[in-house]
């Protein structure tokens, strides 16, 4: 398969259209097929604001989640983690944890941990902490107060600037119980924001070095980074609010300085061409980050059936996919993982195909920016 005049065509039309639409106020696509990459831009970086660009920088939120996986498979290769080690030794603050006997309840109503978390466990998000929709519906539960209380930006959308420095991060998640005994349920988020603080402490250097380190610096993504001094080349970042967009985060706001925590979960900027370069990586088998059978563990199903029936009822962000090391995986053998603040990226190994949307308008869990794009690529 290869990018062909109709396909990007198309593909521009769409993105066009999109913004037409009003989907969100401005949209850049990348989509590498077979080693050819086709960029499309539309729209406004904010409202009656500067055009979109190629080179516009946007807050990526959970598709940070990929990357951090990576980096934390790279040290496993390096022999600095091991998958089934407890984390123990390097996060002394979350051995012998406590589990709450009922989620919902008091948080000093707990029960031993059956087991220590293993680094897998943190990779899969069944370390026993973490987000579901369920809490979300009526009164808060008391560990969401709690966690928000200690400024953990657990549950809910990224905050960086209000986040303790690492060391003080990790203490007070470990102040909490967990929700679930490890190994028993998925619960989302959290445990990539614990592998950043594994990763430095595994490596002893800041998580932002070992990520630039292992990662970006051999993939040449000079543009990723949690946080940027070029806010004229940040877009606005909006929420839906009712049929307007309200202001999440101007340019010149959480992002525009260095985070006291560099969040493993939600926390990093990037580009279209700089997320082509890590989705192209793990496509082509993991060279020059990760062996080739890694990559195949990372973009394998973790979740066996006894844990995905444990998900609360009406609560099951992840639908019909599986969960690989920070990014859902489909039965097709396409996987990725979108961004609550309005990315998403798909990898199609049978069309070698990365396909990459970003926009600064805020998924509200009714519509996505360019929603056939993928599809379009499929169907090519």
């Amino acid at each position: 398969m290869s990018l062909t005049r109709t396909l990007t065509d198309r593909i521009d039309a769409l993105v066009t259209a999109s913004v037409e639409r009003g989907e969100a106020p401005g949209i850049a696509v990348g989509v590498e097929i077979g080693g050819e990459t086709h960029i499309a831009a539309a729209g406004v970086l904010s409202i009656d604001g500067p055009p979109m660009a190629r080179d516009s920088l946007f807050r990526i939120s959970s598709m940070t989640k990929p990357i951090t996986a990576t980096v934390v498979l790279r040290l496993v290769e390096e022999g600095l983690l091991g998958l089934d080690d407890p984390v123990d030794r390097l996060l002394p603050e979350l051995a012998d944890r406590r589990v709450l006997r009922d989620p919902r309840g008091p948080i000093d109503d707990t029960v031993p941990a059956e087991r220590p978390i293993l680094v897998r466990d943190l990779l899969d998000f069944t370390w026993g902490f973490g987000q579901q929709g369920a809490q979300f519906e009526g009164e808060p539960w008391p560990i969401v107060s709690a966690a928000g209380e200690r400024d953990l930006e657990t549950i809910g959308p990224p905050h960086p600037a209000s986040m303790p420095d690492p060391d003080t991060w990790i203490a007070r998640l470990g102040e909490l119980p967990l929700m679930a005994q490890p190994g028993e349920r998925w619960l989302y988020h959290s445990g990539s924001q614990v592998l950043g603080v594994l990763a430095a402490r595994a490596a002893g250097r800041p998580f932002d070095d070992v990520l630039r380190s292992r990662v970006l610096e051999p993939l040449g993504m000079s543009e990723t980074s949690f946080w940027t001094p070029k806010a004229d080349r940040l877009p606005t970042s909006y929420f839906p609010s009712g049929d307007d967009l309200s202001v999440f985060d101007p340019p010149a706001g959480e992002w525009s300085r260095p985070p006291a925590f560099p969040d493993g979960g939600a926390g990093l900027l990037s580009t279209v061409d700089d997320y082509l370069r890590f989705g192209g990586m793990l496509r082509r088998g993991g060279a020059p980050i990760l062996h080739p059978e890694t990559v195949d563990v990372m973009t394998s199903n973790h979740l066996t059936p006894e844990q995905r029936g444990r998900v609360w009822p009406g609560a099951d962000i992840l639908g019909d996919v599986g969960w690989g090391y920070g990014l859902a995986v489909r039965s097709d053998g396409s996987y990725g993982w979108d961004g609550g603040l309005g990315t998403s990226w798909t990898n199609l190994p049978a069309h070698d195909a990365t396909v990459v949307m970003l926009s600064q308008r805020g998924f509200d869990g009714e519509s996505y920016p360019c929603a056939g794009l993928v599809d379009l690529v499929r169907a090519h």
